[in-house]
């Protein structure tokens, strides 16, 4: 594994899990598909968070800074940034680069200057090869060139984790970086130009049945394959790992699906009941071949998602109906 990213393993992987008593806890960007999962899962174990505004301004350094000697928070769950799929990386690649980095950065240094007790950072498994072998572990990192079509994205990410580990090494902290899989589930964004494949889907084939479309036109050739993970299942393995991991080297978080986009756009097209075609583009483009994480260390540690990709998908079909569909029009 390159130097760069880390020269230093836990020890000790098998961390006891701490209390939440008197913890102080911040999670970032709240309001987000995956702010609110870890947000559920803290409530389900009866901690509550810090009372920040929903309107904070990650990207404005005094802001956070303000908000951080205003309620001296203790831990930390970063999983904030812009981010979207093929095409928003190609339409908007400085935007995405521009955005992350500010955030990290001034959520980090405030941490920093704040002496909070642990932070966990959520990365994206596009930091892996384009090529990378698979499942990819976590010492496949910078074996090989990032996806084209997300590159900049992912420097941006690479960064973010980069400086979690060089904070562990400087000022001995607990900066915690994970590599998740695919999310999915409510509140992910659902616009077809800008979201991820799977909310991209639902709302698109949504639409179509809605207004009778004969087919759905889908990106790509259909053939790469997804790891996918329900959205309230990675809540539930970031606060495991907040309270059990203090490991140097990042950790994936996955264990979930794996399907071809084919596959995926087949089950998504089922559990709206969808009755028309769906048409693959090969001239447009597909993205990495292949993504999926290698989370035995994850699951050495004695974490199991909850839920199948069908539950989840049905979940996740049902909030759009109710929360994001247009109303049929009588």
């Amino acid at each position: 594994m390159s130097d760069f990213i880390d020269r230093h393993v836990a020890v000790d992987e098998n961390e006891k899990s701490f209390a939440w008593q008197d913890a102080r806890v911040f999670v970032a960007a709240p309001e987000q598909m995956l702010g609110r999962a870890i947000v559920g899962a803290l409530a389900r174990r009866r901690v509550v968070t810090l009372p920040i505004e929903s309107d904070l301004d990650l990207s404005d350094s005094r802001a956070v800074d303000a908000v951080f000697s205003e309620w001296q928070p203790t831990h930390i769950f970063l999983a904030a940034g812009r981010k979207g799929g093929i095409l928003a990386n190609q339409r908007y690649p400085a935007d995405l680069m521009f955005d992350n980095l500010r955030v990290q950065l001034n959520v980090m240094q405030a941490a920093l200057h704040h002496d909070v007790q642990r932070l966990l950072y959520v990365g994206s498994a596009c930091l892996y090869p384009r090529d990378c072998q698979q499942p990819m572990q976590e010492d496949s990192l910078l074996t090989g060139q990032f996806e084209a079509t997300n590159a900049s994205y992912s420097v941006s990410k690479l960064a973010g984790l980069q400086l979690c580990h060089a904070i562990q090494e400087q000022h001995g902290m607990t900066f915690v970086a994970t590599i998740p899989t695919n999310i999915f589930g409510p509140y992910d964004d659902f616009d077809p130009d800008n979201a991820h494949v799977v909310g991209a889907l639902i709302h698109r084939i949504a639409i179509a049945k809605q207004e009778s479309q004969s087919e759905v036109v889908i990106w790509g050739s259909g053939t790469p394959r997804r790891e996918f993970l329900f959205a309230d299942d990675f809540g539930e393995a970031a606060v495991f790992l907040m309270e059990r991991y203090q490991g140097r080297q990042h950790i994936n978080i996955g264990l979930g699906s794996v399907l071809s986009i084919r596959e995926l756009a087949v089950q998504v097209k089922q559990a709206l009941g969808f009755e028309g075609a769906l048409r693959f583009d090969s001239s447009r483009p597909d993205g990495m071949p292949n993504k999926v994480v290698d989370s035995s260390r994850l699951a050495d540690l004695g974490w199991r998602p909850k839920y199948s990709f069908a539950e989840g998908l049905r979940r996740t079909c049902q909030w759009h109906q109710q929360h994001v569909a247009a109303p049929v029009e009588s």
